[in-house]
């Protein structure tokens, strides 16, 4: 599959890699671009704008379909309504994730899922599996773009375009662009002030040219999903794969926050319950690198003995801490301040826990 804004990205020259078989834009050359560095500090200091149409996009109406919804999520979809969204969890039944999604909750017959895109037919499927009570459940990954507008000056770039409204974080209105009507969410991947855009695929090109334009005028960047990866690195925001997956609970991942526990049931819940009783053996923990080199997954974490205490699971150069930061899953034992070894190919990597984030979030801004 490709996203409706492929020959946009060729055209301006993007780098492309491989997305759960989509082609997407890891990062653009300059003057548009520059790189991840560029890329990254344009969205922390102006404003980038990334194309994220390869995330799943589900479409679920009908009688009850906010109720029936609960009933499988981890979250309480009780605590929104109509025109909110809200971050919540698909687990397996013995407690693994096997997604992490947003639902927008249009009304209390109709919500829009937005899955990942390598699980987003794995959550599509599940859905229709459960689905015993005749609900409309669509699969709309291709029928829809979406666009990330992210970083103080997101909200200028759309007053340009008359496209501005006035959001809380994680809520969502119907803005109107050459006459078609679509949903524009204050909501984003990047800890910053930001919002997201779902044209439908055949406005994306024309939708995105005016937005980009707009974005370098303000002398911001056209990133790739490199910068997104390094900017959520920073903000310590889960990636499923590395900080999530079927081995990987929610409460392994700090995510309890994101479990609607005083609901009756949802997929997984006895597994959750279970874990939450008998404590964790692993957490995820912030690791702030006090010497020169970059951790990557899949490096083990020693204490200072050398016995391995954990695993990477997301490692990267800060763009804005200018030094290594990483993600990984450790022994709960571990507390904030404590000293830790990286063991990069042999070599030993000092490093700190630290709490998250690594810088300052400013979605609420």
């Amino acid at each position: 599959m490709e996203s409706p804004l492929l020959s946009v990205h060729q055209a301006l020259g993007a780098k492309l890699g491989d997305f759960a078989g989509w082609q997407m834009p890891l990062e653009y050359p300059a003057p548009v671009g520059g790189g991840v560095l560029a890329e990254h500090q344009a969205v922390r200091e102006r404003v980038g704008i990334f194309d994220v149409s390869h995330l799943g996009k589900i479409s679920i109406v009908g009688p009850g379909a906010k109720s029936w919804a609960n009933q499988i999520f981890t979250n309480d979809l009780g605590r929104i309504s109509s025109g909110q969204a809200q971050y919540s969890l698909l687990c397996s039944d013995n407690g693994g994730v096997i997604d992490d999604v947003i639902i927008y909750c249009h009304s209390e017959n109709e919500l829009l899922v937005v899955p990942n895109a390598a699980n987003a037919q794995a959550v599509f499927t599940l859905l229709l599996d459960e689905n015993t009570i005749n609900l409309e459940i669509k699969n709309e990954h291709k029928n829809y773009a979406v666009i990330a507008v992210q970083g103080p000056l997101s909200s200028e770039v759309l007053k340009r375009l008359n496209l501005f409204q006035e959001l809380k974080y994680m809520s969502f209105a119907q803005v109107t662009f050459r006459d078609v009507q679509f949903t524009l969410c204050r909501t984003g991947y990047s800890g910053e002030h930001g919002y997201e855009l779902i044209p439908p695929s055949e406005l994306a090109t024309e939708l995105w040219n005016e937005l980009s334009r707009e974005v370098l005028a303000l002398d911001g960047k056209i990133a790739g999903l490199g910068a997104r990866d390094t900017l959520r690195t920073e903000m310590c925001y889960p990636l499923h794969g590395h900080e999530l997956s079927l081995e990987i609970s929610p409460l392994d991942a700090n995510l309890s926050w994101a479990i609607g526990w005083s609901k009756e049931a949802f997929q997984g819940h006895q597994a959750l319950r279970n874990q939450q009783v008998k404590g964790n053996d692993r957490l995820l923990r912030a690791l702030r690198v006090t010497e020169r080199g970059i951790p990557r997954a899949g490096m083990l974490v020693r204490n200072g003995v050398g016995a391995a205490v954990g695993e990477i699971t997301s490692g990267t150069f800060s763009p804005t801490l200018k030094e290594g930061i990483a993600l990984a899953l450790i022994e709960s034992g571990i507390e904030l301040g404590d000293q830790l070894m990286i063991d990069v190919r042999g070599r030993m990597l000092n490093a700190v826990v630290v709490k998250p984030p690594f810088v300052p979030a400013h979605v609420r801004d």
